[in-house]
């Protein structure tokens, strides 16, 4: 059977879709990945679209098209992570995905390629899922065509979810090596990065995050069903003490950078807030999740879908959206090394 999958990724709601089935059928088969993103050469030759972000807002070009897929990567990392899947990831600029996808198969020793079965392009013009029928018709590996359509409502819905959940995931993840790597070469990490790592958990998962759950999925589930109401007791309690436990974090921080406490002090800090959102994550994808499915009505996700897709809170401005994604791409671009 299957042992090691190449699985590309393009940033699409489609291609996000992809991520959590490869994910659990590696699961199933014992299997590990390897997450593969194509980025076209942008720097040799900016045209259309390209260019003109480039001209108009240089801080968005650089997200675009030289973080992004950095990002993308990690975020897949995560999702593995969270099932217990191992996992690593790469890219390659080529103009040329399927033959890209192809050869980085061959390099890895992949033995399946894992794809959807069509995708669409993005804003920003990238393109995977048609490409699919060029790997069929040219890799000599064995490839797996995922059956993906553009999802319906709950599933839209779960699936913005799980992606907040895996950018928070990839900022601690991202922390977690930044300090490692300043053990190991007995240097200190960033003060500015680390700062900008807390911002952003801050600014995005408790102020933003949260509070949606709070207000539309959590809510919407009582009323609907009585039996989760422990569950969900629970995890709002958890967001209560998740601001706790920043603040703490916070606080070591600072005592940190002002020589008042030891790296390890930090390191431990990191690591027990890490593993209470991996514990809070878990409950909500393995219980609360699988529950709205079964018992949200269609009105209901129509709702909770406008919601996270919005992706910011009104009270901000409309530049929120684009800041944070900078500020992530920022984060996991200077705190991860380029191959894992």
């Amino acid at each position: 059977m299957y042992r090691h999958l190449l699985v590309p990724i393009d940033g699409t709601d489609l291609s996000t879709a992809t991520i959590s089935q490869a994910v659990e059928f590696a699961r199933a088969l014992g299997a590990r990945i390897t997450f593969f993103h194509a980025q076209p050469d942008f720097a040799a030759s900016l045209s259309g679209d390209a260019e003109v972000v480039r001209l108009t807002a240089p801080a968005d070009f650089v997200y675009a098209y030289q973080g992004r897929a950095r990002e993308l990567l990690t975020k897949a990392e995560s999702a593995a992570r969270a099932q217990g899947v191992p996992c690593a990831s790469t890219s390659a600029v080529s103009d040329s995905p399927y033959s890209a996808i192809v050869s980085t198969a061959r390099e890895a020793g992949c033995d399946l390629i894992y794809m959807a079965s069509h995708g669409r392009k993005s804003t920003l013009g990238m393109l995977l899922g048609s490409q699919t029928l060029k790997v069929l018709l040219h890799s000599e590996i064995p490839v797996l065509v995922a059956a993906t359509t553009n999802p319906p409502a709950p599933i839209q819905a779960i699936g913005i979810i799980r992606e907040e959940h895996r950018s928070l995931a990839a900022v601690l993840h991202a922390w977690q090596h930044l300090l490692k790597t300043a053990s190991d070469g007995n240097t200190p990490p960033d003060p500015a990065l680390m700062r900008a790592m807390l911002r952003y958990i801050k600014a995005f998962p408790l102020a933003l995050h949260h509070p949606k759950e709070d207000e539309y999925l959590f809510r919407r589930l009582r009323e609907r069903t009585h039996t989760m109401n422990a569950e969900l007791d629970e995890l709002e309690r958890q967001h209560v003490r998740d601001h706790q436990l920043v603040d703490a974090l916070a606080d070591t921080l600072e005592r940190h950078i002002a020589g008042e406490a030891a790296l390890a002090d930090l390191d431990q800090a990191v690591s027990a807030y890490a593993r209470f959102i991996w514990d809070h994550m878990g409950r909500e994808e393995g219980v609360i999740l699988p529950a709205a499915q079964r018992y949200l009505t269609d009105a209901d996700w129509d709702e909770i879908n406008a919601v996270f897709l919005e992706n910011r809170d009104p009270r901000f401005s409309g530049d929120t959206d684009a800041e944070f994604k900078r500020l992530f791409s920022r984060i996991v671009n200077i705190a991860l090394p380029a191959d894992r």
